[in-house]
Formats: structure tokens, sequence, C-alpha cells
């Protein structure tokens, strides 16, 4: 398989494994309450922090959960003005950091840095994904053919899907020299072959097809060919007579195009009145009646995404609009429409929506409207590094709950709930834990880490167990303000009966035939910490 090299790739190849996990820090909870300081147990996200920062932070919950992961980065045009941070230490990226990236001509490097950029993101969010999940990366021709082949890496060219063509526009835009841009491409990949697209509602125009104009009993139906397209010579068993029952006439099939069924099978649409000859009955080929209650109550998604049908972009304006009539930051946001469009062909009722570049929260607006519409649990995700999380990310998502607008124009609320978080400390600082971050987050990590599962509501008879995992229990012996011992007299404390033991402590006392006898398994605090 082709792979791309560019400036700085073999130091951001891994360069997610490096990146510090931090916690999480909740600031409020949002739902029909109002805002409010106590936790209201929301699953929904949104976090200020720099995404590569907080997606390694999601691990610990969310490794392999995320179902549908949209994501719309910076396309590089050399306008976006965006800067790139990442703290690789290498000479050679280290003088890109903090520098604004610009045009092609004022930064000849600007294709390298965005590829650094997105590399370690991409092989996070690839973590996050779950094995039955896709990925949908919205970007223009600047990094389209890039993109592609870093994705290939990171996802396998097995799991590319399909490239979307989005007409974002309804009319070429008015200063064109050479070529009006009417569309955007859309990349999308699964995580693993067990992913399965889901089909789309039929259209108006596709329901009205389906007509009964001899009153089946069965319903609406549509007429469609009796023939395939094989010759009788290669198809003998396909050419026979058929009889018009209304005129009596022996039909047989154009030499071209043998009948699209065997005698038996034509005998049996005939017991069951399939076969229809027209309004008078007196067609000279037959049709084969096709009944809407017993097809695929669905359609197939093709890559051309009309914005007839999911938006384009003066609609996203005009709807971002409406929800912040005192303006927004703002120039190209994504309608709503065309985030739930995928959101329909990937997900389930009760699945987790991902979107780490979240900038005015389109995604979180979509999955709110799926759930209203559909009486879905669908959870969302946004991360969103820029000073206007909060004051429009957050914003958005808590008047798409409430409603917005008024008159004839007053759009009603979906309902729900979401908790706002900003990315915190690091929990290890070095090689040492960093207490600030308070145990309880350090229990959280260590748990997932070992057993891939979320920490369970603690034992108050038993404060430093963890779990039990696969018939493991696991124990994490540790005091802020002094070292832990696993010996003897710890022993004697545990509760929990079980076939194994995982017990975490700073010293262990336990000779190794005692650790083998109690089948005890001893990690030690922090060098046995597992790191994401």
């Amino acid at each position: 398989m082709p792979t791309l090299e560019w400036i700085g790739k073999d130091k951001v190849i891994n360069h997610h494994l490096d990146v510090p996990y931090r916690v999480l820090e909740r600031k409020y909870s949002y739902d029909e309450a109002g805002q409010h300081d106590e936790d209201n147990g929301s699953e929904n996200m949104i976090i200020h922090g720099d995404n590569l920062d907080t997606l390694k932070s999601l691990l610990p919950r969310y490794e392999g959960r995320v179902k549908c992961i949209y994501i719309d980065p910076p396309y590089n045009t050399g306008n976006e003005k965006w800067v790139y941070n990442d703290n690789v230490n290498d000479p050679r990226i280290l003088k890109w950091l903090g520098q604004v990236v610009g045009a092609e001509g004022e930064d000849l490097s600007r294709h390298d840095k965005w590829l650094c950029m997105m590399y370690p993101r991409l092989k996070l969010l690839h973590r996050l994904l779950s094995d039955d999940g896709a990925i949908f990366i919205s970007i223009d021709d600047n990094e389209l053919f890039y993109l592609k082949t870093i994705c290939d890496e990171v996802f396998s060219s097995s799991n590319y899907i399909c490239t979307f063509v989005w007409q974002k526009r309804y009319s070429p835009p008015p200063d064109t020299k050479e070529v009006g841009y009417m569309h955007e491409t859309i990349l999308m990949y699964r995580k693993t072959s067990r992913f399965q697209m889901k089909l789309l509602p039929f259209t108006e125009d596709q329901l009205s097809r389906y007509q009964n104009p001899d009153n089946d009993p069965r319903g609406p139906w549509k007429a469609t060919d009796y023939t395939c397209r094989f010759t009788i010579t290669q198809r003998p068993n396909l050419n026979f007579p058929i009889t018009n029952p209304n005129t009596g006439e022996e039909i047989w099939p154009n030499a071209n195009r043998a009948w699209a069924m065997s005698r038996e099978t034509h005998e049996k649409n005939v017991l069951e009145n399939r076969i229809y000859w027209g309004v008078d009955g007196k067609n000279h080929v037959p049709a084969l009646k096709n009944f809407l209650c017993e097809i695929k109550q669905g359609r197939m998604p093709n890559t051309l995404l009309l914005y007839t049908e999911v938006g384009h972009n003066q609609e996203a304006k005009q709807q971002l609009k409406a929800i912040f009539p005192e303006g927004s930051l703002f120039d190209t946001p994504k309608p709503s429409r065309l985030i739930e469009h995928f959101i329909k062909i990937t997900t389930d009722k009760e699945d987790i929506v991902l979107d780490s570049f979240a900038g005015s929260g389109t995604t979180a607006h979509a999955v709110l409207n799926m759930n209203k519409a559909d009486g879905g649990h669908r959870r969302f995700i946004l991360v969103e590094m820029m000073d206007y999380a909060d004051s429009i990310t957050a914003e958005r998502v808590k008047r798409v709950i409430d409603g917005y607008g008024s008159g004839r124009q007053a759009v009603e609320g979906t309902g729900g709930s979401f908790s706002y978080y900003e990315l915190g400390e690091p929990l290890m600082i070095g090689d040492v834990l960093n207490e600030s971050v308070g145990v309880e987050k350090i229990r959280e990590y260590v748990y997932f880490t070992d057993t891939k599962s979320r920490l369970p509501e603690a034992h108050v008879d038993e404060p430093y167990y963890l779990g039990l995992h696969v018939n493991n229990a696991y124990y994490f012996y540790y005091e802020r303000e002094a070292v832990t011992t696993l010996n003897r007299e710890f022993l004697h404390t545990i509760k929990t009966k079980t076939d194994a033991y995982v017990i975490y402590a700073d010293l262990c006392t336990l000779s190794e035939e005692e650790l083998e006898r109690y089948h005890i398994t001893f990690k030690k605090i922090p060098r046995d910490i597992t790191k994401l």
C-alpha cells in the first residue's frame, strides 16, 4: 500500500502514545432546570480543551465505544490562520510551535504541519471508534488526497467506504474566476468489517411511485420488469410461453431478454396474483407487482449529497442566525441536516456520537434533533479548544434544548441535557502520580487500563477495592500521605473471595511463594500503572 512521507512524520507517528493522560473536570451541568453546579449524570459532554489531549483523556471511558465520529478539521486553505501547538520534542517541529499557519507562499511547510496535526488525532479517534462504527471527515481539495492517504494508513485502505460529494451551494460563487466550487467532500471509513450501513427512509417521491390501481389487499405496489439481461440462448430455461389470461395470447420473451424467473416461479406468481397486465389487462408483456409491504423499508445511501436532501451552507448560516440573532463567529457552519444524514446511516438509538472539532456545536444539534424525532437516547461528545467553547458551542446546545426564535420562526426545544468540562491536570507528572487530581480519578484510570471496564461504585467496607473482572479482584492500596505495603496484615482486610487478585501498592513484603499460593499479582505504584 502506498504511504505518504512528510517533514516530522517519524516524530508524530507514535506521538499519541506520549500525550499525557489528563483528567476531565466537570464545571456545570445543564438540563430542563437550567444551568447548575450539581452533576445531573448526563452522558452528553461538551469539553473545552486541546482535542489531542482530550481524546487521550476519553480513552478510559470510551475506547471502542463510539459508533459515529464526525470531524470538520481545518481545510488548510491558507486563510484559517490556525496554530500548530502540539508538543512534539523535535527540532524540525519545535520551530513550528505557536506559529500561525499561513498561505502557501508565506509558509512552505503548512501541509507538513497539517499532516503532523492530523495524524496523532486520527490514531486516537481510531481507538475510540467501536468495531461496528464509522468516521466521517469533511475536507476540500487542499488536503483531500493527503488525508485519504493517511486515513488508509490509520484505518486501513480495506476499511475505506466512500467519498461523499456534498453540494454545499445552490448557485456558483459570485467571485468565480475559472471554476465555481459547488461542493465539499466527506471521507468515510469504518473501523472493521463489523460495520453495517443502515438504510435511509424512503423519500416522498419514492413512496409516491407505489400505487394500488387494482385495489390489491396487500397494499401499494410498483410494476417491475418481468425480463432479465440474459438472452434466451444464455438462459434457455427462462425461455417459455406465458399466456395472458385476459386475451388468451401466448407470449414468448424477446430473444435478447429472457424471463426474469423460472417457469415454476412464474406459476407461483400467477397463483398469488403478482402479475400485472396493464390497466385494461391487455398488455403484450407482463410486469411483476413489487409490493411496498414486502421490501426492506429503506433506500441505500449514495455518494451524492444534494442540498435539497441535506442542506447547504446558506441554510446553515440561517440556522445559526436564528439561534444567535446577536451574531456568531462562524462564516462556514455545516447544516445540521448533513450531520443527521451520517447519524442515520450509522447509529442506533443508544449510540455515542463524537465530534472533536466541534465549532458551533452542529453535531450536538443533529443528535438532539434525531433523538426528538425517533425517541432515541443517542449521546454526544463535543471537543472544542477555542475560548468560545462555552459562549457559543455550549450556548447553542442550551438554546436547542430549550427552543429558540419567536413568533412563526419559533423552534420548539428538543429537550435533553449535558455537562460542561474543562481539560484538567495530567494524571502523571513524569513517573510520579499527580495527587492533586484526586484519588477517585486515579482509581478510575487504573481499573480501566487493566480491565477496559468502567469503575463500579465503591464498597464502603473495602475502601481499596476497585472491582471484580473475569474472576480477578482488583485492589488499589494507595494513600496520599503514607507509603502502602502489601503484607499479611493487608491480606486480612480483603473480604472479596475469588479465584485471583491484582493488588496495587507502593511496596510488597510477601514472598513469591505467598503471592503464588494466594493467586496474587502484585503491581507497584506508580511503576506498573499502564500508560495509555
